[in-house]
């Protein structure tokens, strides 16, 4: 993760071409394949907690928990599935915006990397 922040104050930030540095998903999370991820924050706001920042996933399968956001999907194909609560799995394409709620329980199946902006409280 690069810890630098991103977003100045009137200039345009190209959230689908920030490099981001990819790491190996861990081994316990990995559903299928060899899934990686990376992500880069673009914006704190201290005083809330508000983060906002680029995440991204490549091809492959993992579980996750999740914690608290809202995203936007820019770029990437994949499915969630929700473990817990057991709700129906949802597809996510460019422009898919989703909330998630924190601790809920997930299995992220990537069929072409997906890259999304998200806001987390």
């Amino acid at each position: 993760m690069n810890d630098a922040l991103h977003l100045i104050a009137g200039q345009v930030t190209d959230a689908p071409g920030l490099p981001l540095t990819h790491e190996p998903v861990a081994a316990d999370q990995v559903v299928a394949g060899s899934p990686t991820t990376g992500y880069v924050r673009l914006d704190r706001d201290e005083s809330t907690g508000r983060t906002v920042g680029v995440w991204e996933m490549t091809v492959g399968a993992m579980r996750d928990v999740e914690a608290a956001e809202v995203f936007v999907v820019l770029s990437g194909d994949a499915t969630v599935e929700f473990e817990e609560p057991a709700l129906p799995a949802i597809e996510l394409r460019p422009g898919s915006i989703v909330r998630l709620e924190a601790g809920m329980r997930t299995i992220w199946t990537v069929r072409e990397t997906l890259r999304k902006v998200y806001v987390a409280p």
